[in-house]
């Protein structure tokens, strides 16, 4: 598959790119500059703006599903959304109908007890620009794949994450950027979870 991939140069994105190509997949790291990747045989760099829907589109052209990894941006409280806003008619122009989106645990209020109250309020705003762009896909006809993880490490790579439809795992605290960035990439491969959320923790 062609794979297009938003947020490549975090720690997530750069874990599911490797990945994606150790699995022999093509992918396109459409990016704001270039950095800490290095363009192969089987990855293609794009710079470009992220709110550039033109841009956007053309870079877009012949790709089979779209990847984003985008974190939250402190300088725009609205970033993820209106990014989300742009992928939306890109997509469309293309006919790409599968995207995974990584978003975060609390976005539904779905941490249980104190502790999820704590960290839901803690984190509130970058909560809420994620259900902003989770609503966006939830209202769209894509065969989309919300993946919400618990506090993400640096761990290895283990296989052995727990997985919680529209809750998250009984009990779960984290999970490694890997494991996360392997769910992602095995959605995608088997046509697993479409239109579907899902929690993931250890």
């Amino acid at each position: 598959m062609k794979l297009f991939v938003l947020g490549a140069t975090g720690r997530t994105g750069h874990q599911f790119i490797d990945q994606a190509i150790e699995h022999g997949h093509d992918v396109t790291a459409f990016v704001r500059e270039q950095k800490k990747l290095i363009r192969t045989p089987q990855l293609e760099i794009i710079e470009g703006d992220l709110y550039d829907i033109d841009a956007l589109t053309e870079a877009m052209h012949g790709h089979d599903a779209v990847i984003s990894c985008l974190g939250t941006d402190l300088s725009d409280p609205d970033f993820l959304a209106s990014v989300t806003d742009k992928l939306v008619p890109a997509m469309k122009t293309n006919g790409i109908s599968r995207v995974v989106y990584l978003a975060s645990a609390g976005i539904d209020n779905e941490i249980p007890g104190l502790a999820g109250k704590a960290i839901t309020f803690m984190l509130r705003k970058p909560l809420r620009d994620h259900r902003a762009a989770v609503d966006l896909w939830r209202n769209s006809s894509f065969d989309y794949t919300i993946v919400r993880p618990m506090q993400l490490t640096d761990g290895p790579r283990t296989s052995t994450y727990r997985t919680a439809i529209d809750e998250v795992p009984e009990n779960g605290k984290h999970i490694s950027r890997a494991d996360v960035a392997q769910f992602m990439l095995h959605a995608i491969e088997e046509q697993e979870h479409v239109r579907e959320s899902v929690g993931l923790a250890y």
